[in-house]
């Protein structure tokens, strides 16, 4: 997707910084010389990595865990009113970012020139930090094996009532999953149907994403309002019948620190999950601009995005390996991920209200 990303960027008229002689120490000087720095994150983790970069650098730097809509609120009242509080924003809603956010100069993307090179193209304008993941998961205990081949499966039913997910309706990532697979693989998704039932599709929707999507609300899934209600859904020890369920690969985490038994559907055609992006930007009128360059430098670097990896994201610098201990076994099945493609990253935005009427008109409990 980087060609793509870089051409929406582009057409947004959005510069990354990208210093050709670029001076760590020089930075680091510069940025001790400025005021603390906030940095927001959707994920508890920043409070630990600002806390390391402190440390490292001795340039203070507090994590604040914040949604991604409220960082995108935050950001734009904070820039309108000339009273900047987070000089760094680590989020997920790339789609939004690029409608709102860099558009109107709220922020800006920044590469430092030594990553240059180890950054893919497809990451660098505007930069993502990470590619994160929701897969399928199933319960280890209660199976030998992934009880789901197909994703057509889902919408049988024997799984009526049994599948968990994140309510489409509260997070946006969802609702561009389903503007992304109309758009780019609803082939794979017409596919998958002939090879699960035998014949070709015949639906009154416009796409076979469509369709699925439909037949997926009409089975009634449980909708929750985030991971963790997924996670013990399906994962918690001792369910005769738990529930089938499309998570963060995050959450396989709690196997560890629940007890649960969570296990990912590694052979799920066609895809064992999909991926977003986390951009990684800095607030235009930020009063710590070089403190806010050093900390982008940091999370690109596998010291800083560690502890993140541990939740399997994937860092976009590909010098970086994934730790063996990393739960999910992410990177086992990274080429089955269904991966975002930004060419339709503002038609994504658009037409998440379409999406969510979408799946509104037609979920059944």
């Amino acid at each position: 997707m980087g060609a793509v990303f870089a051409a929406l960027a582009a057409a947004l008229a959005v510069e990354a910084n990208a210093e050709e002689a670029f001076d760590l120490n020089a930075l680091v000087e510069a940025a001790k010389k400025e005021k603390p720095i906030n940095v927001y994150d959707s994920t508890g983790k920043i409070v630990e990595m600002a806390e390391a970069f402190t440390a490292k650098y001795g340039v203070k730097a507090t994590g604040v865990k914040v949604s991604a809509n409220s960082q995108l609120e935050m950001i734009i009242r904070e820039a309108q009113a000339g009273n900047v509080q987070g000089d760094v924003a680590l989020i997920t809603d790339a789609p939004a970012a690029l409608a709102q956010l860099l558009p109107q100069g709220f922020v800006e993307s920044y590469l430092p020139g030594d990553m240059k090179e180890k950054i893919p193209a497809a990451f660098q304008n505007p930069l993502a930090i990470s590619t994160n993941a929701n897969v399928w998961a199933y319960n280890t205990e209660a199976y030998d094996k992934c009880p789901v081949g197909n994703i057509w499966e889902l919408t049988e039913a024997k799984w009526k009532g049994k599948i968990a997910l994140v309510d489409p309706l509260t997070k946006s990532t969802y609702t561009d999953w389903f503007n992304q697979l109309e758009k780019h693989a609803d082939n794979a998704v017409k596919e998958a149907y002939k090879v699960h039932f035998g014949k070709d599709l015949e639906t009154v929707e416009k796409s076979a994403a469509a369709a699925w999507i439909k037949a997926l609300a009409q089975n009634g899934p449980l909708v929750t309002d985030g991971d963790d209600p997924v996670a013990e859904a399906v994962g918690a020890a001792g369910q005769k019948e738990p529930f089938f369920g499309l998570l963060s690969s995050a959450k396989f985490r709690d196997n560890e620190g629940k007890g649960y038994k969570l296990g990912l559907c590694t052979e799920l055609t066609p895809w064992v999950g999909w991926t977003y992006t986390k951009l990684g930007l800095i607030a235009s009128k930020s009063a710590s601009p070089n403190a806010a360059k050093l900390f982008i430098h940091y999370v690109l670097t596998e010291e800083g995005i560690a502890p993140q990896m541990k939740d399997g994201k994937l860092p976009t610098n590909v010098d970086i390996k994934m730790p063996q201990d990393e739960p999910s076994g992410i990177m086992e099945v990274a080429d089955r991920l269904f991966p975002y493609d930004a060419a339709t990253g503002l038609d994504d935005f658009d037409r998440r209200e379409e999406w969510q009427d979408f799946w509104r008109m037609n979920y059944s409990k």
